[in-house]
């Protein structure tokens, strides 16, 4: 073995990932942010748990049950990952439930508290049995479970109650209570304006009125679990039709194999063994957690109201030339390129030169990329209102964008009913080029103005992460975007000579060589003691 393939050079991808989102987690029990920040933060982190068991930890489970037992870069064979996952992982959700535990201290000095049953004022009980008959119980669909009531099927990310009953003559009874998704997780108790925010879960809401889901019967035991099923999606190559394919899949993730059962510490032995049999799982997949389950939803408690537990608000500016043109994006473009770098200066920019596409005259053709996005998306909606308008309008719509796939589909089909040629790329590679092409006539020609960012056509992750947007007019690049969306739409591939692609570099045709040679170069520059470095952003 040599140096180069030494696994000691090699940091294992599934621990890394595990070790980046620790670094999210400490940023939650880091002073110097807002504490409602650092609620954000805890929550993000259990958001990134469950995405990577859904994806990452399912993978190698599946590869554990396969016997493969191939063995990676660093070393690790498929079920040497999985335990050595389960461990890192496991110690994660406890570090989560002590952070939370922290933070509800501190909450509690800001007048803001989590409280349970046995916290509650006469009043307070008064006025959530009155909330629970008027808005919880209508939505409530308590499942027994016995031979002539099978185990009912939860969904990914599902979250129930289970429950021991037991009648006045002796009669036994064991249930499920999923909890509604259409429901606040925390519910806000009344009080004046001045009084401290006090909040109770939509679980402990429900365990207070068993009785009114199942009368005449007492409670015996109760648990709390939340389910994560497998939920990568992989595509066959020689699918027939990617988008029918898809519609397939995502209704098998939700009935993906169950990967984590994240269950409450102290649950009774029989609820255990019951859902763990229901499940069709075993002990192994059973995290057992000291506090909250969910804590992705603690996001609810980040209230407008406290805003100076938030990082202050940020105004981000807005191009001053495109100002001077009197809002005219394509008189500031053709004047001279512009870069924006977000999300210190606005996305708005973004929108607006699609808006002002979509109802431009002289426009005739516009051609665009979407990768993530959000459901009422603006970008979509400009385009829309093009396609009405007259006008060619082209969306490359990227249904392999993991966790968006069905928002992709939905706006895929609106943008089809309003008249969009809808693309959706290749089955063996994922689109992540951010482009959007807009072709002008001007004095009888046609002018070519573009927009090329490194984030996504999202206008709410765009006022988080760092990017860049530029726009253009000039023709060489105008050219260069057109030719990249030709080869998606059609596979026409750029040729190595000819038209070839004169200033982007595109993967999988030759931007891994162009960045060789790049590379190779500053290795050069530097055994001659010139000046020299890489500097490098990558994904994932």
């Amino acid at each position: 073995m040599t140096l180069k393939t030494s696994p000691q050079r090699f940091f294992n991808r599934e621990l890394s990932w595990l070790n980046f989102n620790r670094r999210v987690l400490e940023e939650a029990a880091n002073k110097s942010h807002p504490l409602l920040e650092r609620v954000r933060f805890l929550s993000i982190s259990a958001n990134n748990l469950d995405e990577f068991y859904m994806v990452r930890y399912a993978g190698l489970r599946e590869q554990e049950r396969a016997g493969i037992s191939v063995v990676s870069a660093d070393g690790m064979t498929p079920a040497e990952q999985v335990a050595e996952i389960e461990q890192v992982a496991g110690t994660l959700v406890k570090d989560q439930q002590t952070q939370l535990r922290k933070l509800q201290k501190e909450l509690l000095a800001e007048n803001i508290e989590i409280v349970t049953g046995d916290q509650l004022s006469k009043a307070e009980i008064t006025w959530l049995k009155e909330e629970f008959d008027q808005h919880i119980f209508p939505l409530l669909t308590p499942l027994a479970v016995d031979p002539s009531h099978p185990f009912p099927f939860l969904t990914n990310l599902g979250f129930a109650i289970a429950v021991d009953m037991q009648s006045k003559n002796g009669e036994h009874m064991t249930a499920l209570v999923p909890l509604p998704v259409s429901t606040p997780r925390f519910i806000r108790l009344p009080g004046k304006p001045k009084d401290a925010a006090r909040y109770i879960t939509l679980e402990d809401v429900i365990g207070l009125s068993l009785d009114k889901l199942f009368p005449g019967f007492e409670e015996v035991g109760r648990c709390c679990f939340r389910i994560i099923r497998d939920s990568d999606i992989e595509i066959e190559e020689e699918a027939e039709d990617l988008i029918r394919e898809f519609e397939i899949l995502l209704k098998q993730r939700r009935r993906g194999k169950i990967v984590r059962i994240m269950m409450t510490r102290g649950a009774p032995r029989r609820l255990k063994q019951l859902i763990l049999q229901g499940m069709g799982a075993t002990n192994r997949d059973v995290v057992l957690v000291t506090g909250m389950l969910g804590l992705t939803q603690l996001n609810e408690l980040i209230t407008a109201e406290r805003a100076d537990l938030q990082f202050p608000y940020y105004e981000p500016r807005y191009p001053e030339r495109i100002r001077e043109h009197g809002g005219d994006c394509f008189a500031a473009i053709a004047e001279k390129d512009i870069l924006v770098h977000h999300p210190y200066e606005s996305f708005d920019v973004v929108v607006e030169f699609l808006r002002q596409a979509a109802a431009d005259p002289d426009v005739v053709t516009i051609k665009q990329t979407l990768y993530r996005t959000i459901p009422d998306s603006p970008i979509v909606s400009a385009l829309i209102e093009a396609a009405e308008n007259g006008k060619n309008v082209t969306a490359l719509v990227e249904i392999k964008a993991r966790f968006d796939e069905e928002t992709n589909l939905r706006l895929a089909r609106d943008l089809e009913r309003a008249g969009v040629q809808v693309v959706y790329g290749f089955i063996e590679y994922k689109t992540h080029a951010k482009v959007s092409l807009v072709i002008r006539r001007e004095a009888g020609e046609l002018v070519a103005y573009t927009h090329f960012g490194t984030g996504n056509y999202h206008p709410i992750t765009a006022k988080i992460y760092t990017d860049l947007s530029l726009f253009t007019a000039d023709p060489v690049l105008g050219r260069d975007a057109g030719k990249l969306l030709n080869f998606v739409t059609a596979y026409s591939e750029p040729p190595e000579v000819g038209p070839a692609l004169e200033t982007l570099t595109m993967s999988p045709i030759n931007l891994r060589e162009t960045l060789m040679e790049l590379i190779e170069t500053e290795i050069a520059n530097a055994q001659k003691g010139q000046p020299s470095g890489v500097w490098a952003q990558t994904n994932s």
